[in-house]
């Protein structure tokens, strides 16, 4: 490779750094590390270890990302001045070391690009998904179904890690409703491209005429919060107890442990069942609540800024986002970014890593032109 076109490379790389460095809020990082050393120091830090726990992952991650664009940086400054060195003595052995390192550099900043997606003041908050049947009968609590196992192979082969926190059986077949809670690195931030409907086409399995069906299934997600970040007025609640269904520990269809929460000025409904007392569920009821109720408020806010704007744009879950077409040809189709696959089986089986990248790509694309 030519001496310019080393140049140009070691150029790019600086932009792309400098922009990934940018959406880091690398500065940002490094005042609040100040803050997190203090907590993480504190003689009752781990008097409460859920608090102990969030404060140390934060601290850990902020300092290994601000190690990585500091070495990323220090790499391509290395190269820069390696290059101008061989170019000064004509040395060919080393000018094929520079095109090595920066193809070596090129792929570690690709990793820190990636990283440099995960933006929102949200991202790193575990992530509450929901999947609700939506038209088209058995078929659509069969196609919830379908999602829910998508989701969980996918997170199986990932490093996170979920639990279900409520579960409703179809009545024929498939589901009606599940809630699961999905926690490790940037879990929101993964999962937030899937908030939507998404649209099934095939040959119904459950029509003995085998004709082709539409079923539709809607998918909720939004960050988890602490209870405590939210006001809750005990007398606007009302909480009813019942027998837990569906797949589950001993506990289940014994003792009338699950419960169910209702937001009276809000008409939000949530539900647990997963845990084993009934105590314990109506504290994960409770943080479901104050997430949902998190959620509403940003909602509400984003739909008077957009009436403010004229902004006409549909906000919310019931917006389809993807369409999955198994007849009569096989495509998975994102209707936002217009990423677009064929192996519709690859897709169901949780291959989704490119959705979800394409998604991260299009939002940071909307912030731009925004």
């Amino acid at each position: 490779m030519e001496p310019v076109e080393l140049r140009a490379i070691v150029s790019d790389l600086r932009t792309r750094h400098a922009d990934a460095t940018s959406f880091l809020d690398i500065e940002g990082k490094q005042t609040e590390l100040v803050s997190l050393h203090e907590q993480a120091s504190a003689p009752g830090l781990w008097d409460d270890q859920e608090r102990a726990r969030s404060v140390t992952s934060r601290l850990s991650r902020h300092e290994a990302t601000i190690k990585h664009v500091h070495d990323l940086g220090s790499a391509i400054d290395d190269v820069d001045i390696l290059l101008e060195m061989a170019v000064d003595e004509g040395d060919q052995d080393s000018l094929a070391e520079v095109e090595s390192e920066l193809g070596s550099i090129t792929a570690d900043l690709a990793l820190l690009e990636r990283e440099s997606l995960f933006f929102g003041d949200y991202d790193d908050r575990p992530a509450i998904l929901s999947i609700y049947a939506g038209a088209g009968g058995v078929d659509a609590q069969d196609w919830a179904e379908m999602l829910l196992r998508m989701y969980t192979r996918y997170l199986e082969r990932s490093s996170m890690s979920f639990g279900v926190d409520e579960y409703q059986e179809g009545e024929e077949a498939g589901i009606k409703s599940v809630t699961i809670t999905i926690t490790g690195d940037n879990a929101y931030g993964t999962f937030e491209s899937e908030r939507g409907t998404h649209r099934l086409v095939r040959i119904s399995p459950f029509d003995s005429n085998a004709r082709r069906h539409t079923a539709f299934a809607g998918v909720d997600v939004i960050p988890e919060v602490d209870v405590e970040q939210i006001e809750i007025e005990p007398e606007d609640l009302r909480i009813d107890t019942y027998r837990a269904s569906g797949a589950g520990g001993q506990h289940i269809n014994k003792t009338d442990s699950a419960v169910r929460i209702t937001h009276l000025p809000t008409g939000i409904v949530v539900s647990c069942q997963a845990e084993r007392s009934q105590m314990q569920n109506k504290a994960r009821a409770m943080q479901l609540l104050a997430a949902r109720l998190a959620e509403k408020a940003r909602q509400d806010q984003l739909a008077e800024v957009a009436a403010i704007r004229g902004d006409q744009h549909e906000a919310g879950w019931g917006r389809q986002i993807r369409s999955y077409v198994l007849q009569p040809y096989q495509m998975v189709k994102d209707l936002r970014t217009d990423y677009e696959v064929g192996n519709i089986n690859g897709v169901l089986d949780g291959d989704i890593d490119g959705f979800i990248d394409s998604y991260l790509h299009w939002r940071r694309g909307e912030l731009y032109e925004a």
